[in-house]
């Protein structure tokens, strides 16, 4: 594991951007003295994750040399398998899209279609299977059967066979892409710590299914799963411009949330965090998929059914409204398809609502209230930050990591 005086540095790099950022810089934000700072940035030259990017006037003395990230260095890919579709992206170390590929699927088929299908789309938007292990200095470990510690590498202009590993500790070939894994976001309720699905609401065949593993066992890569709204969350925190405790609300073929609290993805000690479709706001509403009554998800669903946009989004700020009075957080994100297709309604609609509750409580201005683009792309964007997050040091996770 890359240590975590690196990862301050390759995250101060990542945010820099372009423009990068000089060792004295780094120095300053990090607290590390010059002489650590010049270690960790010349093993990263070396290991081909940074570079020059010029130079910059100083205040005295000669001008400052000038690092920046090497984004096509490493890439991940994202998988969103959600009810009845797959999105796969394919992300370097930016968190720059440059590959994505997305296919309707059958969640409820039995879990090894599902598994092949995932597995299928993975090769193809990598250009070809994937052939396990090659280069050294990776942060994790590698796919079964690789050199301990190593990404894989993929071609990115010709297939190459699956179960051909280069000798440990050789380089890539010309023009392959190293990947370091992949991120699968799902559905849950889950484990995140081994991949394991419960009864995922309205599939209760998933309960049970080590889903990491047989990803894994398909691709030959390491594979870390989680929570769609999750890693929609996670891949949100790390684009955020500054600090603060934030819920994603996603709604599409279901509804639920991502919260980020205190620094950290929250996930609860079960990875249950989240479950917010399936509040009770109605005693004796409708039934839900859940085999409650009266859940926010059914009563949302149902007015999306009817296509009653405004009261969709006036039962969607009902629950937004609980939650900003539970946990006073700072902003709410809506995504999902179902906003996706209506945001500006959804907004007004969610926004009412919470507005109307802050003037009745007295707690002054309401929340900031914000849409992400591109439907269910940010979901799988985020599911490729799970792999990625960990580079950066951005791994902490409430109530359990």
């Amino acid at each position: 594991m890359r240590s975590h005086n690196a990862a301050l540095v390759l995250d101060l790099l990542r945010v820099a951007g372009e423009r990068g950022i000089s060792r004295l810089e780094l120095a300053e934000r990090t607290g590390l003295t010059p002489q650590a700072v010049s270690k960790i940035t010349a093993r990263l030259r070396a290991e081909g994750l940074a570079t020059e990017a010029g130079h910059r006037a100083s205040t005295g003395g000669k001008p400052r040399t000038v690092l920046r990230l090497v984004p096509d260095a490493w890439h991940a890919v994202g998988l969103h398998l959600d009810r009845d579709e797959l999105t796969v992206v394919l992300v370097d170390l930016a968190g720059t899209v440059v590959a994505s590929r997305r296919t309707p699927l059958d969640f409820g088929a039995p879990a090894g279609e599902v598994v092949a299908v995932a597995a299928g789309e993975v090769g193809a938007v990598l250009g070809g299977p994937v052939r396990a292990g090659a280069v050294a200095g990776s942060p994790g470990s590698g796919p079964p059967g690789a050199c301990p510690g190593t990404p894989a590498a993929v071609a990115s202009d010709e297939a190459v066979p699956a179960g051909r590993p280069a000798p440990c500790g050789t380089a890539p070939e010309e023009g392959a892409r190293t990947v370091l894994g992949i991120g699968v976001a799902v559905p849950g309720p889950l484990d995140h710590r081994g991949g394991v699905l419960h009864r995922v609401t309205g599939f209760p065949q998933w309960d049970g299914y080590p889903l990491q593993d047989a990803l894994a066992a398909s691709t030959g890569l390491p594979v870390v799963v989680d929570k769609d709204t999750n890693a929609a969350a996670l891949g949100l925190a790390l684009r955020a411009d500054g600090p603060g405790d934030f819920a994603y609300l996603h709604l599409g073929t279901g509804l639920g949330a991502g919260l980020f609290l205190g620094g950290a993805l929250h996930r609860g000690v079960r990875t249950g965090a989240g479950e917010f479709g399936h509040q009770t706001v109605s005693l004796d509403g409708p039934p839900c998929s859940c085999g409650g009554r009266g859940c926010i998800e059914a009563l949302c669903l149902a007015a999306v059914a009817d296509g009653d946009v405004a009261e969709a989004a006036r039962v969607l700020g009902t629950g937004a409204a609980n939650l900003v009075g539970l946990l006073d957080i700072d902003r709410v994100v809506l995504g999902g398809r179902t906003v996706g297709a209506d945001p500006d309604a959804y907004v007004r609609g969610v926004r009412a609502v919470i507005e109307e509750r802050a003037r009745r409580d007295g707690t002054g201005a309401a929340v900031p209230l914000v849409t992400t683009a591109g439907g269910g792309r940010p979901v799988a964007e985020g599911a490729a930050q799970l792999v990625l997050a960990p580079l950066f040091g951005r791994v902490g996770s409430g109530g359990g990591a």
